[in-house]
């Protein structure tokens, strides 16, 4: 489908006493690139002393989903031709936003409706209230490619329950609504049809009450999540300390799931597994957001400036689709003791903040 022209990839208006923001790329799951990143900020810094915007919403357009994440193609092309220094202001400015939205000193609500991935966790994962729905499909893809979860999701991941942080982590998987709201990714569950009228009660509401009160009224209870029953042997697998000892524990359990998720992480690039647990467990023992991103910077841009397997990931899943990356080291029994130890200490030309 093609993107129309001259359309305005960031919608900034007010609705009473609403700032609302909606990712304006349908055609891409509302993709996110550097000046839709710059715009949202923008907006963001207006708003924060204006009496009249009380409330910050953030949403998406269209009906397949708030944000598939940011824009991994033009990345890949960034790197490939020689400009990883677009590659680096990107993530600087992203960075900055997914802070900003999570210390800003007015409630965001976030409505992370259908697809929302990568980068759009970046966006509703840190909101002061996040809306899921039946539709919701949340996930932190990165080693699906060859990469490593950032925009703060080691930081969400670091604090879900058990080893389930490190199982989203590597597998990739997706969460539903109730898995979101299970491990820390959302507050609240509002079916999809009830989204237009939480809009309008947001903007414009007749009494004082505060967002949090008013999401309540539209909040119901989803179907249970189906993680708790299956934390015993995912705990058990993802506690071990380190990918091989982990793939080991998976292949010695009775769960009917543990041998697929085990052939899973068999087929990822190694070091982005090795990097991604590393991170996790480091950002579980941070104490806030901002040290977690620094964490992930270091880790991002040692991928851009020192190791071929994000591009090999892009290049194998979405430029030439053959679905047959080359990994660098390529099996898990190749990797190297304490595999994720150089990107975690990689010092990056600029710092982030």
């Amino acid at each position: 489908m093609t993107e129309p022209l001259n359309a305005e990839r960031v919608l900034v208006r007010t609705e009473g006493a609403l700032g609302h923001l909606t990712l304006n790329r349908p055609e891409a799951i509302n993709a996110l690139d550097h000046d839709m990143v710059v715009r949202l900020a923008a907006a963001l810094e207006a708003w924060r002393h204006d009496t009249d915007v009380q409330i910050v919403l953030i949403d998406g357009a269209g009906e397949r989903g708030m944000c598939a994440g940011g824009d991994v193609r033009a990345l890949h092309s960034q790197i490939v031709s020689g400009h990883a220094d677009e590659t680096v202001r990107f993530f600087r400015a992203e960075y900055a936003l997914n802070a900003l939205i999570a210390e800003y000193p007015k409630p965001v609500v976030t409505i992370a409706d259908g697809v929302t991935m990568g980068g759009g966790i970046g966006l509703s994962g840190h909101a002061a209230i996040r809306i899921v729905t039946e539709r919701s499909t949340l996930a932190m893809p990165e080693t699906r490619i060859g990469f490593t979860p950032d925009v703060g999701g080691t930081w969400l991941l670091g604090r879900a329950p058990g080893r389930l942080g490190e199982y989203f982590a590597l597998t990739g998987s997706t969460m539903n609504g109730a898995d979101a709201v299970e491990l820390g990714f959302a507050d609240h569950f509002v079916p999809s049809d009830r989204i237009n009228a939480l809009r309008e009660a947001l903007a414009y509401r007749a009494d004082p009450t505060g967002p949090a009160e008013i999401v309540l009224l539209f909040d119901e209870t989803p179907e249970p999540s189906q993680l708790p029953a299956a934390r015993a042997w995912i705990d058990d697998a993802f506690s071990a300390p380190t990918i091989a000892e982990i793939v080991e524990r998976l292949r010695a359990s009775e769960a009917s799931d543990a041998g697929a998720t085990a052939d899973l992480l068999e087929s990822l690039a190694p070091t982005g597994l090795a990097v991604t647990l590393d991170a996790v467990r480091e950002a579980r023992e941070m104490t806030g957001l901002r040290a977690a991103l620094e964490g992930e910077y270091r880790r991002v841009l040692w991928f851009v400036n020192r190791h071929p397997d994000l591009v090999e990931g892009i290049r194998a899943q979405l430029v030439d689709k053959d679905r047959n990356p080359k990994w660098d080291p390529p099996t898990i029994a190749d990797l190297v003791p304490d595999a994720g130890a150089e990107a975690r200490e990689y010092v990056p030309e600029h710092p982030l903040f």
